[in-house]
């Protein structure tokens, strides 16, 4: 019996630590920088271009219409982990996030956490966006304040066993998640920092244009050198100077991409990268000249094997 009541123990013992340790207020002590609430004046203009620089309209846009700033969602992200379908994100009280607050935006794009405090999947990209300041985050809140507002929830997601458990994301984030904002490197040009953060930041290139491991986390030393799309289908090239990435262009060739979508072979851009040049066309000239300053001093780093086709 002294044995049974012993593991017993234990195992209330492991229980009590797995909630403790997976709440989103846990994480928020351990790693959260604790600077969540934004200040002073908010800029649309500011707000605006890290919008288009994040790239919202890629995901949260509705599927099978021309309007990039209908952000209704409904888009099924097909992974291997299941199919996240994207959110309302328009200022809509009810279905939207228009009953937000500036700083639940803050939180939700730093720290993965809904108002109602409960862990948000990786799959929202915020082990990027937890690199830029609550205070730019305030502005695209603002900006998407301004947008049409519109009815609608998409369905829940579609995830299997044990992926349906939200609290284990806790363990996750405290993991993968450090919580740290982008700081500017002194011995670097104001546009390498402009497009680092651009980048790093709300652009959030890696979350695409690298592998995974079987944790979901991007390796620190494979960042930006591609891998399968994380959609399922295809593979996502090598953006570092790598021969098999971008070490025969130039920064105007990048910054060219980034404007129109075209090559320096003249080809063109294809699949989800369509939607991401509709979203950086809108930066001016010197955003892409500082994304493609940042990219091109980016170390060669060898693309991971691709799967062999099935014969």
């Amino acid at each position: 019996m002294k044995v049974i009541g012993v593991l017993a123990a234990l195992v209330a013992a492991g229980l009590v630590g797995f909630f403790v340790l997976t709440a989103p207020g846990t994480y928020d002590l351990l790693r959260g920088d604790g600077k969540l609430t934004p200040t002073g004046q908010r800029s649309l203009d500011n707000g605006k271009t890290l919008f288009n620089a994040g790239g919202c309209p890629s995901c949260h846009m509705v599927p099978g219409q021309e309007d990039r700033l209908k952000l209704a969602g409904g888009l099924g992200l097909k992974t291997p982990f299941g199919t996240f379908n994207v959110p309302n994100i328009t200022p809509h009280p009810r279905d939207g996030i228009g009953a937000w607050t500036a700083t639940d935006f803050v939180r939700a794009m730093r720290e993965g956490v809904s108002p109602d405090g409960r862990h948000y999947y990786p799959a929202f990209p915020y082990t990027s966006y937890q690199r830029m300041s609550p205070n730019d985050l305030a502005d695209v809140f603002e900006y998407i304040k301004t947008l049409a507002p519109a009815e609608g929830r998409v369905k829940d997601h579609d995830l299997a066993f044990p992926f349906t458990l939200r609290r284990g994301l806790g363990l996750w984030k405290l993991a993968f998640l450090d919580g740290q904002t982008f700081t500017p490197d002194p011995s670097k040009p104001a546009d390498w920092n402009r497009g680092a953060y651009l980048v790093n930041g709300p652009g959030h290139c890696a979350e695409c244009h690298s592998p995974r491991t079987l944790a979901g986390n991007i390796p620190s030393d494979k960042r930006f050198s591609g891998g399968p799309n994380p959609e399922g289908e295809g593979f996502v090239p090598n953006i570092t100077q790598d021969p098999n990435g971008l070490g025969k262009w130039s920064k105007a060739d990048i910054a060219e991409l980034l404007k129109t979508g075209f090559t320096p072979d003249f080809d063109s851009v294809g699949g989800s990268m369509t939607a991401v040049i509709r979203n950086t066309s809108q930066l001016s000239d010197d955003d892409r000249a500082a994304m493609a300053t940042y990219l091109k001093s980016l170390p060669a780093i060898a693309s991971p094997p691709r799967p062999k086709k099935a014969e």
